[in-house]
């Protein structure tokens, strides 16, 4: 009787603690979760916004402030990819009228982005030249979300969320979203370059 009290009582101990963890664990995910939409709650404009560049520093959106940008969630081995081609001739193209392209990859569709920030970077320097900013790798969907695609899915009635990889928003000089433009619009379309033109007021 007094070795089955040991086993009861070890069974208890052991149900509470994993019952603990569990709250505990449940507990934390939905402040990790909270955390980004609360801050994509309170912001007022896209420049309210700061994420991590691909090297670990912060890339805050403030320094665009009165610039126009396009932000697209990329990725290194999607049937895409080619598109960072004419994101480069769009950041060369513009640039100097007050226009940025910022760089978002993602895995969220199909795991199609390395999980390396450096081999990312590495990627696009080396075989597209790429020298506008990049973010480090994030989510672009769903509840996880980087807290500026939470803000983009609240905030513009249509297009409004990724489909797929190289989704492009575009953002006015006050912060607003003006669109977003599907993964089939090419970086060089006429109707993406017609929408920069105007917000860049060329």
């Amino acid at each position: 009787m007094r070795i089955w009290a040991y086993v009861l009582g070890g069974t208890a101990i052991l149900a509470g603690v994993a019952m603990y963890l569990t709250a505990t664990g449940r507990h934390v995910a939905s402040e990790a979760i909270a955390q980004p939409a609360a801050e994509a709650a309170a912001a007022r404009s896209a420049f309210d916004f700061t994420m991590t560049r691909i090297d670990g520093k912060p890339l805050p959106f403030a320094q665009f402030e009165g610039q126009v940008m396009l932000v697209v969630n990329t990725a290194s081995m999607c049937g895409f990819t080619p598109q960072y081609d004419g994101l480069q001739k769009l950041q060369d193209r513009y640039k100097a009228k007050g226009f940025t392209v910022i760089g978002v990859p993602s895995g969220d569709f199909m795991g199609q982005e390395y999980d390396d920030n450096g081999k990312i970077k590495e990627f696009c320097e080396t075989r597209f030249g790429i020298t506008f900013p990049m973010t480090e790798k994030a989510k672009v969907k769903g509840r996880n979300a980087a807290p500026f695609y939470q803000w983009a899915r609240a905030n513009l009635a249509t297009n409004n969320e990724p489909q797929w990889n190289f989704h492009k928003f575009l953002v006015g000089r006050d912060g607003r979203l003006i669109a977003g433009f599907g993964s089939r619009v090419e970086p060089g379309s006429p109707e993406l370059t017609a929408a920069i033109e105007k917000a860049l007021g060329a």
